[in-house]
């Protein structure tokens, strides 16, 4: 059987950027696996996505003219109702062959097979394999079908002697052309009204001619370089712009900035990429660089230049999609286009100063923040009240409480209590209002401009953080106190409405706001309990203004969840994790090192055994309901196995509890591995339920000691297989 490369274009007018590089996979992943389904090309071909402004391509290795035929088995009917008493087939039989083109000729033929409790008539048959041109066909259309639109348009085709009228399209753009190549030839299938040909166009300006006729499958990412000055690939164009980018940068001794979303929009809206450096007015430099860089990345596409510690320069980097030999008609252009917007910043940063945090915060009544949980200035005060219930509960957990220690926590409620005041009141500022990504970002530099205490104006810059995966933590007791306390007052009161994720669908950034909890808690290592501090979150809200009854057990259900997925991101298994988080361990900071000490207790001789032995132990006390006497009673201790465990007991328990107290929890495990003889030797030789009361209450006992010592950093019988 003979193959050649497929390729299939769809070319349109402009794709939404933001959207192009997953339509581009889409649309080459179910075209190749229609291809591959119908037969037509193996399971390994190699699949080539194309993704550019206007077109939507895809190249698959080796597809066949025609898939191969192949056998089928297709039950009729039982024998009971397909031949008579006499064994000639029935009316039934008859009308079912004729269905599938056979008439009586092949009764004889007929497989019997036994389909469950009766026996059954089986055709077998031999089923041509699809055409390229009907599996194609198939394939495009559904390709088409499941392309991960954002937005459909409607448009009419031009009505022709064929389709007199107006025809109604619905797809992402406008569709002018398809291309469908298997090898040199044309294969004519049809969609979005199109019937595919092999011309296509390049750039729209700088292309060698307005038309490019191609050769055949192969030629088609070369012959639109060379003849359509497009490069088809994403992936490809996305690398040169980077090459670009890296080396303008370089020549003028900076770096561009590092964004990832801005790349792939940019390398959405260009086809022939071309990078070139511009600039600004030095005077606009004194607006926060956050400003600046977010105007030019948000509304021009450009990329800022930042010099060697991370400071905004005056130049930065644009991408062009025409090369022209005289590039300054673009640069002065661009360089004309970017000052308003400068301008405007400057203007918001001015104007914002000319009034305090302070004098916004009456405004704050008249911004909703949610139907059901009051204004912006209600969640404000609610900020408040948990920041000082977290100030409290981190006062408590201070051991000694010294009148050093008061003083501290007396000026840490103080900055809380301030900085929750002011930290929503950027909201109501012209910069905020232009860039709601600055949120937290401006009320910091404002904070600094009227001269508040810097601890104040850094937990206000804060208090959202971390904003995303991977961003930092807030950097001072303050910010850490309040953005706890402003992630607790978003989840207790959307949960205590019935605001819950569900799905996909997470319209508050809940798992978000959670993860941001996790984060902050274990890594600073907090002596915070999560019910506490849940008591706090929802003790902030009015009487009866939560509704959802359950509104506490489903968010602390959603917590640990959120921390037991984190922590097997992080690379643990979930064996490991089960054994600590079972526990519900407290402080969350604690979890890291009984993490690390479980992973090097998993990896000795006796972890597995002893794993077994605690799993067998769990289950012995649990069935007990309450059977163990008070304490081990070593005069009755009467076989040598269990005496020699209480020994062991004995000598190692103190030892480990010593290191766990000491916070070494990873030699507290290592040291109870000592107890696999004796608890072999016990489960080898005494039987717990003993016919005396007194002999098998204190086996109990002893076996309920055993498991209290082994399970202090983790429960260890989910480690067992």
């Amino acid at each position: 059987m003979t193959t050649n490369n497929l390729l299939v274009e769809l070319f349109v007018e402009e794709l939404p950027p933001k959207a192009l590089n997953k339509l581009g996979e889409a649309f080459a992943a179910t075209l190749a696996d229609g291809l591959k389904a119908a037969g037509l090309a193996a399971a390994d071909a190699a699949v080539t996505a194309y993704a550019s402004p206007r077109r939507l391509a895809v190249q698959v290795a080796g597809v066949a003219a025609k898939a191969a035929d192949r056998a089928l088995l297709q039950k009729l009917m039982p024998v009971a109702v397909a031949l008579d008493a006499a064994g000639n087939p029935t009316l039934a039989l008859l009308k079912k062959l004729a269905a599938l083109g056979a008439d009586a000729s092949v009764v004889p033929q007929l497989q019997r097979a036994p389909d469950g409790k009766a026996e059954a008539l089986f055709l077998d048959s031999t089923v041509p394999g699809a055409t390229l041109g009907e599996g194609l066909q198939k394939a495009l259309d559904e390709a088409l079908t499941k392309l991960p639109i954002p937005k459909v348009m409607t448009y009419q085709l031009e009505a022709d002697c064929e389709q007199p009228g107006w025809t109604s399209v619905h797809f992402v753009r406008p569709a002018h052309r398809l291309v469908a190549l298997h090898g040199a030839d044309v294969v004519p299938v049809r969609a979005l009204g199109l019937t595919a040909g092999r011309v296509t166009q390049g750039h729209r300006f700088e292309a060698a001619q307005p038309d490019v006729t191609l050769r055949d499958a192969d030629s088609y990412a070369q012959q639109l370089a060379d003849e359509g000055a497009v490069i088809a690939s994403f992936a490809e164009r996305r690398a040169e712009i980077v090459r670009q980018l890296t080396a303008a940068a370089a020549k003028e001794g900076l770096k561009p900035i590092d964004d990832d979303a801005l790349l792939d929009e940019v390398t959405a809206l260009v086809e022939r990429p071309n990078v070139l450096v511009c600039q600004f007015e030095r005077e606009f430099l004194g607006v926060p660089q956050e400003c600046l860089i977010l105007t030019m990345k948000a509304n021009q596409k450009y990329f800022p230049l930042l010099d060697a510690a991370g400071k905004l320069t005056n130049k930065f980097l644009i991408v062009s999609n025409i090369r022209p030999d005289d590039p300054s008609a673009v640069v002065q252009g661009n360089e004309r286009v970017v000052r308003p917007r400068l301008a405007d910043a400057k203007f918001f940063f001015d104007q914002d100063r000319k009034r305090t945090l302070e004098s916004r915060v009456a405004g704050l009544d008249k911004v909703v923040y949610h139907g059901k949980l009051g204004s912006q200035g209600d969640r404000a005060e609610r900020v408040r009240a948990i920041g000082h219930a977290i100030v409290n509960q981190l006062r408590l957990a201070t051991v000694p409480y010294t009148v050093d220690a008061q003083d501290e926590f007396a000026v840490l409620d103080s900055k809380v209590q301030q900085a929750a005041r002011l930290a929503k009141t950027d909201l109501l500022t012209d910069m905020v209002g232009e860039f709601p990504e600055l949120q937290g970002i401006m009320g910091g530099y404002y904070a600094r401009h009227e001269g508040l205490r810097d601890g104040v104006a850094i937990a206000i810059e804060d208090h959202y953080k971390p904003r995303f995966a991977g961003d930092a933590l807030p950097r001072n007791h303050t910010g850490t106190v309040l953005a706890l306390a402003d992630k607790l007052e978003t989840l207790c009161g959307l949960f205590g409405i019935g605001q819950l994720p569900t799905g996909d669908k997470d319209p508050f950034a809940l798992r978000r706001h959670a993860l941001g909890i996790i984060r902050i808690l274990v890594e600073k290592n907090l002596p915070l309990a999560v019910p506490a501090l849940l008591d706090a979150g929802f003790g902030a809200f009015d009487e009866g203004q939560l509704t959802h009854a359950a509104a506490r057990a489903d968010l602390l259900q959603f917590l640990d969840d959120r921390l037991t997925g984190q922590l097997r991101e992080q690379g643990y298994s979930a064996q490991e994790v089960d054994a600590v988080v079972a526990l519900r361990p407290s402080p969350w900071g604690s979890i890291p090192k009984r993490l690390a000490a479980v992973r090097a207790f998993a990896a000795l001789p006796e972890a597995a055994p002893l794993a077994a032995a605690n799993k067998r132990v769990a289950n012995i006390l649990k069935k007990s309901e309450g059977g163990a006497a008070a304490a081990v009673d070593a005069a009755l201790l009467v076989e040598p196995a269990e005496a020699a465990l209480h020994a062991a007991l004995a000598d190692l328990a103190p030892q480990a509890d010593r290191l766990f107290e000491g916070g070494d929890l990873a030699a507290s495990l290592q040291v109870l591995a000592a107890l696999k003889a004796p608890v072999d030797a016990f489960f080898d030789g005494v039987m717990v339920n003993a016919d005396d009361a007194a002999l098998r209450a204190n086996r109990l006992a002893l076996l309920g000691t055993l498991h209290a010592s082994m399970n202090r950093v983790a429960d260890l019988a989910r480690l067992a297989a």
